[in-house]
């Protein structure tokens, strides 16, 4: 089998699994992330071929949708990349990637490092910018019942992991406590130029949010 056809085998398999998916971890969002992905390895030394399969498998099981557990994802991933007879040493590059992309609070260090790995975090936290980026965020939020804004509860910038996992808050603190943070903790020139603009949008987006909240126009 080819690595294209490993690939759309990743694609197809990836498809069915998400199919029930919540909307902002569906499929839709991989794909996005797989197509970031693709733009900003253009710019990069890496491997497309561990670059594609780790934005393909990213999120095959958030562990926000599995009781917090984060062995799921990277064990799925490696029994399929297995079966479709990828080689051991790209299956273990690519479940590194799953293991360590995740934001967990932004206060946790990071056990792995690769180019390959910045390349598909940046495209993983550019879907969590902008319009797309707002949009999820509501969405999880209205997912979990959670408040818009209750101007009595603070964002909290000092969680660590659990923390952060177990956030009951309302869906506006999550701009303080992630949003607004990843556009100084991109990795790649490009990943940075876009997520400055995303970024910005952000900003004006919660302009107008408080001024609509307030009454003012």
């Amino acid at each position: 089998m080819t690595q294209e056809e490993q690939i759309n085998k990743t694609i197809d398999f990836v498809k069915v699994t998400l199919v029930d998916a919540e909307g902002g971890h569906d499929w839709f969002h991989t794909q996005r992330v797989y197509n970031n992905s693709l733009l900003i390895a253009k710019s990069e030394k890496v491997d497309m071929f561990i670059v594609s399969l780790g934005a393909l498998l990213h999120d095959i099981a958030d562990s926000k949708f599995h009781n917090g557990d984060e062995t799921i994802g990277p064990k799925i991933a490696r029994e399929f990349l297995f079966k479709i007879n990828v080689d051991s040493t790209v299956i273990e590059h690519v479940v590194k990637i799953i293991e360590n992309i995740s934001f967990k609070g932004g206060n946790e260090a990071q056990k792995f490092h690769s180019p390959e790995l910045n390349v598909v975090q940046d495209a993983d936290r550019l879907d969590a910018m902008g319009a797309i980026g707002i949009a999820r965020c509501f969405n999880y939020g209205g997912f979990k019942n959670r408040q818009l804004y209750n101007p009595d509860i603070k964002p909290n910038l000092n969680m660590n992991k659990e923390a952060y996992k177990s956030s009951t808050a309302p869906t506006i603190n999550h701009f303080y406590e992630k949003l607004l943070l990843l556009k100084d903790k991109m990795n790649t020139k490009t990943g940075k130029l876009i997520a400055l603009e995303r970024h910005n949008y952000m900003l004006q987006f919660l302009d107008q949010f408080y001024r609509e909240w307030k009454g003012k126009y």
